[in-house]
């Protein structure tokens, strides 16, 4: 408990160093401004200048000590930072400054950060403020000619940087609604396999029972072999959201509450094409007689592209299972040299069973392929017989491949 304890409170101290880091900004913004602004009273003056004074040097500080609330109070601290520096320009003879830094950082502030009209206001005191001081000061058109061009510049730079944040944020809004659709998809292929085999089973243990006591042990045993089955890839699924020790040791835990021992799901690896053959025994204690042929050099495959065949045979089955009132499945890969083709069919009911439209799974099917750069097609089987799913898959030229010659494995 002391350790769980700790880690939390290390959690609280880095969300509050989180909430603080942008006080923390402005405040390392202002002293390097200040330091910007203190070098003309450090650099021996020129003869005939009158020596700088330590009121100068307070009065110019205080134009910049409201860079420090520049995000809370933009246009408040622009009003202070333009009466700061007239009050400077109008009460006192000390140095210049060669830019107007705080000016400039206020301004972009406002373009980056502040809504539309605080950006007008804005506008509108900068293009009187400009005139005014170089009024005030040189009255040359090179200065004014300047100062209008580096508060535009400071301006465009906040209004780009406005812009590449929201760029940035409809982009994690696209990548999370992806990652939303990807975990919809795997818990619907997930859970629509399992459920469906636990109900095929389930309604045909009562029958089994009463004739054949062996085959209703089996039916339930299959029943309890698809439900762990199901649980393991959930809690696989689920051990990925989970970031940092602490959901390690959460998941770690429900694993010990639920019997499972710890440490199987988080890091587990999704399933692929080697795991398709306890896929084709579980859909075949189902009453569904599945055959399974490999055409082709037989290779490994990114585990991405085999995490997607595993699901697209499963969904397959699993709507063979559901809908077809089928006998007999086939599944077949077929390597090619660039490619790898899935084929599953069935001699049940076709299309007119109900699920050749646009249920969620065949919709996963083809964006599974779509993901990878493949094609997916279902429709009537051979001989407008049963029902059949189509995917082919780009595969990039193995390594290294194994010659297998297999049929009816």
């Amino acid at each position: 408990m002391r350790g769980v304890r700790g880690a939390r409170g290390w959690w609280e101290r880095g969300r509050a160093f989180g909430d603080a880091r942008p006080r923390v900004v402005d405040v390392g913004v202002a002293l390097l401004v200040q330091g910007a602004i203190t070098m003309p009273f450090v650099v021996p003056r020129a003869a005939g200048l009158p020596p700088a004074t330590w009121a100068a040097y307070v009065l110019t500080t205080l134009t910049v000590v409201p860079l420090v609330w520049r995000r809370r109070a933009p246009l408040a601290v622009l009003l202070a930072i333009l009466v700061t520096s007239m009050v400077y320009q109008l009460a006192l003879d000390g140095p210049g400054q060669p830019l107007p830094y705080n000016g400039l950082v206020i301004v972009y502030t406002i373009a980056a950060l502040s809504s539309p009209w605080k950006r007008a206001v804005t506008g509108l005191l900068v293009l009187v403020a400009v005139p005014v001081g170089v009024g005030l000061n040189s009255r040359s058109a090179r200065e004014l000619t300047f100062s209008a061009f580096v508060f535009a510049a400071a301006y465009v730079f906040g209004r780009l940087t406005d812009t590449r944040r929201r760029a940035h944020r409809v982009e994690a809004e696209q990548a999370a609604a992806r990652e939303r659709a990807r975990i919809a998809r795997e818990m619907h292929d997930i859970l629509s396999h399992a459920v469906s085999l636990m109900i095929v089973q389930a309604e045909a243990g009562p029958v089994a029972v009463r004739t054949a006591p062996e085959r209703a042990e089996a039916a339930f045993d299959a029943i309890s072999e698809t439900g762990r089955d199901a649980m393991v890839q959930l809690r696989r699924m689920l051990g990925v959201l989970r970031e940092g020790d602490d959901g390690r040791e959460r998941a770690a835990g429900y694993e010990r509450n639920s019997g499972y021992e710890p440490g199987l799901a988080p890091r587990e690896p999704q399933p692929g094409v080697g795991d398709l053959l306890a896929l084709l025994d579980r859909v075949r204690g189902s009453g569904v007689e599945v055959g399974y042929e490999v055409v082709g050099r037989e290779r490994a495959l990114p585990g991405a592209v085999g995490a997607s065949v595993f699901r697209i045979v499963q969904e397959a089955l699993t709507n063979t299972v559901r809908h077809a009132a089928a006998r007999t499945a086939t599944v077949q890969l077929t390597y090619g040299e660039d490619d790898l083709a899935v084929r599953v069919t069935d001699d049940g009911r076709g299309p007119q069973a109900g699920y050749g439209g646009g249920g969620h799974g065949l919709v996963g099917v083809r964006e599974r392929a779509a993901a990878h750069g493949g094609t997916a097609e279902v429709g009537a089987g051979p001989g407008g017989r049963g029902f059949e799913v189509r995917v082919r898959i780009p595969v990039v030229s193995p390594v290294g491949t194994a010659s297998v010659a297999e049929a009816g494995r």
